[in-house]
């Protein structure tokens, strides 16, 4: 503790009367999703005591390749056996980027005959695993998923989870038949697994601010990146290759990017907003190359009690950068940026608690421990049911803002519209292809075009 204009301010790390596993626990109930899975271990799972867990990568991008270094280093007793992805040069570029890392490249263990390739290539990975990290785009989520549960495996889930509502309910029982098997499921929203995010909500639980009346959220970044087209590439091979680019494939800027913020403000509620509303449109990204995307987000989100959440996302070259939460309550605000110093003020402006950034543990690391504890230990672990609301939630402010309409959560949420086409190949045409003009038909508010 230490004093500042005589006040008192904590600079509290972990050291909040509550462990944080049990923290953890805690608070899932708070964010209204339940822990579904039983004790005990289905038929195909890995057995508490055993000593290597194998894993199997779905998807090698960099954010795949990020997923297995943290898995490995969280747990000495993991090796990655199998690798799976649609293009052969992504495989190869994470293979080689992974075997070159330090400290874990000894257990990258993976040799031809397990690097599979192609639409198909996930099923063959998934079979020789105890654990599967799934990190593809979120459109293959749902199918990827199903396939690790009725093959009995543990799953780490990348969000977004789904790329439509559709999706999203698939998601929801394929999790709800995970926990009925004794599977453990991670989903990677990380900021759940931070100290500085669980002693906030701590702070928050116990009166620090007060009642919570309004909440924003930034998610403002530079541009995303465009691979240029190839001669002789299919359409299809184009948009895999450039999937942040399609909405179909990538959800939009809510879902893979403001999500991480937007979930914090769920948590905090404990519950998911009941109606949006909002704006948007494509600034930065004009010319036949950018798929159909918007560049930036205005979202309003309404909970029960009345409470609003203003979600901003950008993704555009030279402006500026802010990803952070904002809280304002009866008895006090709260700043939470992404990263540096959270701060609780009270109503003049003094601050009268403080977390510090500069010691806390990684929570890249600190989900996969705790994931791979609750697999050796037999101890539940599921983060479907709130990740799925919060995933939901970025659809539905993305449907508010496409359509220009302020759109409910229940028709948001049993919408039949599949974005996502059947039985994908490379020779499939998208439903969204380049008009006579060579651009696009991005979503125009008010067009009548259909979000739901």
């Amino acid at each position: 503790m230490e004093a500042m204009d005589n006040k008192v301010v904590s600079t509290s790390k972990i050291k909040s009367g509550i462990s944080r596993r049990r923290f953890i626990g805690s608070s899932a109930a708070l964010a209204g999703g339940v822990v579904i899975n039983p004790l005990g271990v289905g038929a195909s799972a890995h057995a508490a005591g055993s000593d290597t867990l194998k894993l199997a990568l779905v998807g090698c991008g960099s954010r795949g390749a990020g997923a297995v270094r943290d898995a490995l280093r969280a747990d000495q007793s993991t090796e990655l056996v199998a690798m799976a992805d649609i293009f052969r040069d992504q495989l190869d570029r994470s293979y080689d980027i992974l075997t070159r890392a330090e400290g874990i490249n000894q257990r990258i263990k993976v040799p031809e005959k397990h690097k599979f390739v192609g639409l198909e290539g996930y099923k063959k990975a998934i079979e020789l695993a105890d654990v599967v990290l799934l990190v593809t785009p979120p459109a293959f989520r749902p199918l990827h998923f199903e396939a690790a549960v009725n093959a009995g495996k543990h799953c780490f889930l990348e969000k977004p989870l789904s790329s439509d509502a559709p999706g999203n309910r698939r998601i929801l029982a394929a999790g709800k038949q995970a926990g009925q098997q004794g599977l453990r499921v991670m989903v990677g929203l990380q900021n759940r697994y931070a100290v500085r995010y669980q002693n906030l909500i701590q702070q928050f639980s116990e009166g620090a601010i007060g009642d919570i009346t309004s909440m924003r959220c930034n998610y403002l970044i530079g541009g995303l990146t465009l691979i240029p087209r190839q001669a002789g590439q299919t359409e299809m091979e184009y948009q895999l290759r450039n999937w942040r680019h399609f909405n179909w494939l990538w959800a939009g800027g809510p879902s893979g990017l403001t999500i991480h913020m937007e979930d914090i403000a769920h948590w905090a509620k404990g519950s998911h907003p009941i109606r949006a509303n909002g704006t948007g449109g494509r600034v930065s990204m004009r010319g036949p190359e950018h798929g159909e995307v918007f560049d930036t987000y205005d979202i309003e989100y309404e909970y029960q009690d009345g409470t609003r959440l203003q979600s901003r996302t950008r993704y555009i070259e030279g402006c500026w950068f802010d990803r952070g939460i904002y809280f304002q309550g009866t008895k006090g605000s709260a700043v939470a940026p992404a990263s540096g110093d959270i701060e609780i003020k009270d109503p003049g402006g003094q601050t009268i608690w403080r977390h510090q950034n500069d010691n806390d543990p990684s929570p890249y690391l600190t989900e996969h421990k705790d994931f791979f504890s609750a697999i050796r230990n037999e101890t539940s672990l599921n983060d479907i049911s709130w990740a799925a609301e919060s995933n939901m939630t970025s659809i539905l402010g993305r449907m508010a803002a496409h359509s220009g309409k302020r759109i409910d959560w229940d028709e948001a949420f049993n919408s039949d519209l599949n974005l996502v086409p059947d039985g994908i190949t490379f020779e499939t045409v998208p439903a969204d292809v380049p008009g006579e003009d060579g651009h696009y038909i991005h979503p125009v508010p008010g067009s009548g075009r259909r979000v739901l």
